[in-house]
């Protein structure tokens, strides 16, 4: 399944496994994917990012639980660079993605479907299913145009379109950027699982988030 590296690690008598998981984020020019991915890696938010040109990527660790670590690796990939010949290159062994568009901005919303399909077309799990991805509706601090008001809708535009939630985040104020992060880990973590245990997987291994199954379809947060 990608490029998932599982390794053991002595902690405290114990064995710990650890996950190396791609995740990328995409999405139109300025929909604010640096400040999500600096705001969640360093918690830290500034105005002054510069485009980014191509691609750049960040590191995050996650103390999973007490048997397991998890390092993301974030790749950030310029929202002009959709059409260039190297996506498929950036895409390869992704296991889950994020796709921003800006909740000010009806324009990257409409991008969204065409970020989404271009994703499933350059990229598989081992089991040739899609990777998981979510859909963030970022900069919902400030006012908001379009389907983003109609959480209803939001929800069925998910389900037609083969996203397992959205959230509407802030990398400004901090709002849901975490709890978007956890829960697609995981669903990442659950596909792993499947891909490797395959039918041995039991109705009691699932996962849960919040108190539910995330697999019984899309996921809301919204703002506020």
């Amino acid at each position: 399944m990608g490029d998932i590296v599982t390794q053991y690690k002595k902690a405290g008598g114990g064995e710990k496994k650890e996950h190396l998981y791609k995740i990328l984020v995409i999405g139109e020019l300025g929909t604010g994917k640096t400040s999500i991915i600096k705001r969640y890696v360093h918690q830290f938010f500034s105005q002054h990012y510069r485009a980014t040109i191509g691609v750049d990527f960040a590191l995050k660790v996650l103390n999973w639980d007490a048997d397991t670590l998890i390092r993301l690796q974030l790749w950030d990939i310029a929202g002009q660079e959709r059409f260039g010949n190297m996506t498929r290159v950036y895409y390869k062994e992704a296991v889950g993605a994020f796709v921003v568009f800006d909740v000010t901005r009806a324009s990257t919303f409409e991008a969204v479907t065409k970020w989404k399909s271009d994703l499933d077309n350059k990229v598989q799990l081992s089991d040739g299913s899609p990777v998981p991805c979510v859909l963030l509706g970022n900069k919902c601090d400030q006012a908001k145009e379009g389907l983003v008001n109609n959480a209803s809708q939001m929800d069925e535009f998910c389900k037609e379109k083969g996203f397992i939630g959205w959230y509407e985040t802030s990398a400004r104020e901090n709002i849901n950027i975490d709890e978007a992060a956890r829960f697609l880990v995981t669903k990442i973590l659950e596909k792993d699982r499947a891909n490797k245990l395959g039918d041995d997987v039991r109705d009691g291994d699932t996962i849960l988030v919040d108190g539910k199954d995330p697999s019984n379809g899309p996921v809301k947060k919204s703002c506020c």
